[in-house]
């Protein structure tokens, strides 16, 4: 029996034992109504609420404080005896990696086909928001971590809800947590295993075998998929190994690394058609409130925007408190600033280049895809666009891709064992049992598909969002006196440097 029989035989078996169980749980959390000719999912209309709420509860604080954020990044206010394991800006690049990836390539190009140019408008603006939900989540992962004997620190949903509940309504709050507490790390390590790991691997496999020849290629093979599958679970077995010191070691230079790849070959498609610049940003907001050819007009261009921006950068999930409950601070407001910027990076400069990038080239993919709305490719479009300049662009996507997958799955993997450490606890047989299992997901990715388990770690990850926010606006006043705290104890650093400076020197 060859290798392709195996796996397509797997395929079909996990396929058609989770396909039913998917379809229930796609249509509960996802569930729409129609609004203005088009659908809108709950779900993204709960996210974007929640970034609305908490941007006046806080006082446009992604706006106020957007320079003390940087500053921090920048580890002005940094105390050297801090409990943590990482430093402000690791833990940003850690927590980063893992919403930058294919939903920046591939998903913009998808708001863009189907919600027109004007959906980049409203990606911008649910970015914004979410910066202000971002920031309340991992200020209370930072507040509630738990800090272990050897050093290491645990964070998240699963620690959060439990004990900010259980501070501020007793047993009853607690008791509440613990249930929530539950079905979010259930959620994550699920996720972790297939969304965050398999799909990653697999869509990377994908394109890096399309551009070395196809099917026809040695990649292209079932022993060229094994091969790639072999290697990624290596790579990541070793960087999972050394925890989140390793993984903060290695995002720390991919992320940054990637980012400025990816933004400067943006830049060189704008660039060389800065004179349709003017006009593409015109269309932006022109479409924005006046969308041509959108199902349900500007409600519809609204709703692809949000739903893209929300898909993209996890605000209100729950997951990015995981990687930044490991920084060395005394202050959680200081790690909630810090995490306000993802969002930004994300979704406000990624996924804006990208569809800037798209409108300014107008590759005939997508002109083909909004005149018929079939085969839209995300991917595609995207790569046309940059080969509109640079015909050897896919080979340059290729890598981006794989350096997006593969930071997402380190990061995910992290999540996942800190989720499975809180299921099944902490003990050295426990975690590598885990890391066994992911390395393991890693080598099936470029062999498997397992599209219907996809579409349910999809489900079961936007799950996390319901229990979460939940418990961020029972605990927002928590947030608002931490980030008091930080905000007094910042003005008395600034104070003591300005004195210092001005002492005569003797």
């Amino acid at each position: 029996m060859s290798l392709d029989s195996i796996t397509s035989d797997v395929n079909k078996a996990v396929n058609g034992f989770f396909e039913p169980i998917s379809t229930w749980l796609t249509e509960v959390v996802f569930y729409s109504v129609p609004v203005a000719g088009t659908e809108l999912p709950l779900i993204v209309a709960w996210l974007v609420v929640a970034g609305l709420v908490f941007t006046f509860w806080f006082g446009f604080v992604q706006l106020r404080k957007f320079k003390l954020a940087l500053d921090v990044v920048r580890g002005k206010y940094d105390d050297a005896d801090s409990a943590g394991e990482v430093n402000h800006f690791q833990a940003l690049t850690a927590a980063v990696s893992g919403t930058v990836g294919l939903g920046n390539i591939a998903g913009v190009a998808v708001a863009v086909t189907i919600g027109g140019p004007g959906a980049t408008f409203w990606m911008i603006l649910c970015g914004l928001l979410g910066m202000a939900t971002k920031f309340v989540e991992v200020t209370l992962g930072v507040k509630y971590r738990e800090v272990h004997e050897d050093g290491t620190v645990s964070g998240g949903p699963m620690h959060y809800l439990p004990k900010g509940l259980k501070e501020r309504f007793g047993n009853g709050g607690h008791r509440l947590g613990k249930v929530l507490a539950v079905l979010a790390s259930v959620m994550i390590l699920f996720f972790g295993l297939f969304g965050g790991n398999l799909l990653q691997v697999n869509q990377s496999y994908a394109q890096l075998a399309s551009v070395t020849g196809g099917d026809d290629g040695f990649i292209g093979s079932s022993s060229g998929a094994l091969f790639f599958g072999l290697l990624i679970a290596a790579l990541v077995g070793i960087v999972l190994i050394g925890g989140i010191r390793s993984i903060a070691s290695v995002t720390s230079r991919l992320v940054p690394a990637m980012a400025i790849m990816y933004v400067l070959a943006c830049l060189t498609v704008i660039l060389v058609n800065v004179t349709a610049v003017p006009a593409a940003i015109g269309t932006i907001f022109t479409e924005a409130f006046n969308p041509q050819g959108v199902a349900g007009g500007l409600i519809g261009a609204l709703i692809v925007g949000f739903k893209r921006a929300a898909f993209s950068n996890e605000a209100g999930l729950g997951s990015a408190p995981i990687a930044h409950s490991a920084v060395k601070t005394k202050h959680p407001a200081s790690e909630g600033l810090v995490a306000l910027l993802e969002p930004f990076i994300d979704t406000v400069v990624i996924c804006t280049m990208t569809a800037l990038t798209i409108v300014v080239a107008n590759p005939a993919s997508w002109l083909k895809a909004r005149e018929t709305k079939e085969d839209i490719g995300g991917v595609t479009i995207t790569s046309d666009a940059f080969a509109t300049v640079m015909p050897w662009f896919p080979m340059l996507l290729t890598v981006a891709v794989l350096l997006f997958a593969f930071s997402t799955v380190l990061t995910w993997g992290y999540y996942g064992l800190k989720a499975w450490s809180y299921l099944f606890g902490r003990s050295k047989a426990s975690e590598i049992t885990f890391k066994v299992l992911y390395s393991i997901g890693a080598a099936s990715g470029a062999m498997l598909s397992l599209s219907t388990l996809f579409d349910m770690a999809d489900a079961v990850l936007f799950m996390l969002a319901v229990f979460n926010i939940i418990g961020l606006y029972l605990l927002a006043p928590v947030v608002k006196r931490e980030l008091a705290s930080f905000l007094e104890y910042a003005k008395g650093r600034k104070a003591d440097a300005l004195r210092k400076t001005a002492e005569p020197v003797e």
